[in-house]
């Protein structure tokens, strides 16, 4: 019996000095930062934005310029509206389990925030198109050059689990989406407790020589870099 509790009592132990650990490089580590000198206000050949709802980012972009149709890939035949006057299109990447079975937090359950944190779950990119964006605290205006856009552009279609063409694969919502401009798709990858939304899109900011972290779990990982 003895053997049993010093047993329990030293795996609780690690248990709490894991969870120490990963709580702190999560606060200071995303303080280090990458690309600290590049100037993200000054003009170059086009804007994206980095947006946050307050828990997940997007990485925004222009549907359709001189150096890429996103339309290639995200359609704005799989949204409800199918409007294809809307210029930008957000691109998130995360666990597909939370996206398509989570509309709401009261909508999470054990099993789907399990598979999520221990990388047991597949992952899809959930894409919104908007008309206009406007910068404000929860969204940044970042000014690159055509060739930063090519590695971006880059990253996020090696992101993409693309058919046997090359092709996108479109996940049809069973919550019809989060809005009427909305659409599913399959990606690469898990999500897990080192590797989360907001480190893909930092990743991809990284991606395209922007600002960033070293390594973010949060959103305000990023922002920190851009304030």
């Amino acid at each position: 019996m003895k053997k049993i509790l010093k047993r329990t009592a030293k795996v609780l132990l690690y248990i709490v000095l894991f969870l120490g650990i990963y709580v702190l490089a999560g606060l200071l580590i995303p303080f280090i930062p990458v690309n600290k000198n590049k100037d993200y206000q000054s003009p170059n050949d086009l804007t994206i934005y980095i947006m946050s709802n307050g828990v997940h980012t997007d990485i925004v972009v222009p549907v359709k310029t001189e150096w890429m149709d996103w339309t290639r890939y995200i359609s704005y035949a799989d949204t409800d509206l199918k409007d294809s006057s809307y210029s930008y299109v957000g691109i998130g990447w995360g666990d597909k389990g939370f996206y398509l079975q989570t509309p709401t937090w009261a909508d999470l359950k054990f099993s789907t925030a399990f598979k999520a944190m221990t990388g047991l779950s597949s992952s899809a990119f959930h894409a919104t198109f908007y008309k206009n964006i406007v910068p404000d605290s929860s969204t940044v205006a970042i000014n690159i050059s055509k060739e930063d856009y090519q590695d971006l552009k880059q990253f996020i279609i090696k992101t993409f689990d693309l058919d046997d063409k090359g092709g996108s694969v479109h996940i049809p919502s069973v919550n019809d989406g989060y809005g009427d401009m909305d659409a599913f798709y399959e990606a690469k990858g898990s999500y897990n407790l080192f590797y989360t939304c907001n480190t893909w899109s930092n990743n991809a900011l990284k991606a395209a020589h922007q600002k960033a972290a070293l390594w973010t779990l949060l959103d305000k990982g990023i922002f920190r870099h851009y304030r």
